[in-house]
């Protein structure tokens, strides 16, 4: 499975629409909902996901009539891999 932020950005749409949405997404099984960031005042969205795709999640949000601004797959990180310990075992580990 791919990783994916998905940003909708709708500030007209209701709140309660937006979680009759999350009720709808949560019970998929062409992708799988991880989390979502989100600012109620600005009517703004920030969804991760795993999906197979791109199009399965343009297709899942297409089927629900769900808008969305952009789709970009991405990577994770955490700072503990940045601390120096952690760091220098992960180059080690490359090493080998």
């Amino acid at each position: 499975m791919r990783t994916y932020m998905v940003v909708h950005r709708a500030p007209e749409l209701s709140w309660q629409v937006v979680e009759e949405n999350w009720r709808k997404l949560a019970s998929i099984e062409s992708a799988t909902w991880i989390t979502t960031y989100f600012n109620v005042d600005e009517g703004v969205r920030y969804c991760v996901w795993h999906a197979p795709d791109e199009v399965t999640l343009e297709k899942t949000f297409g089927d629900l009539e769900i808008s969305f601004e952009s789709m970009t797959e991405v990577e994770e990180t955490k700072p503990d891999l940045w601390g120096k310990k952690k760091w220098e075992e992960h180059l080690k580990a490359e090493a080998t």
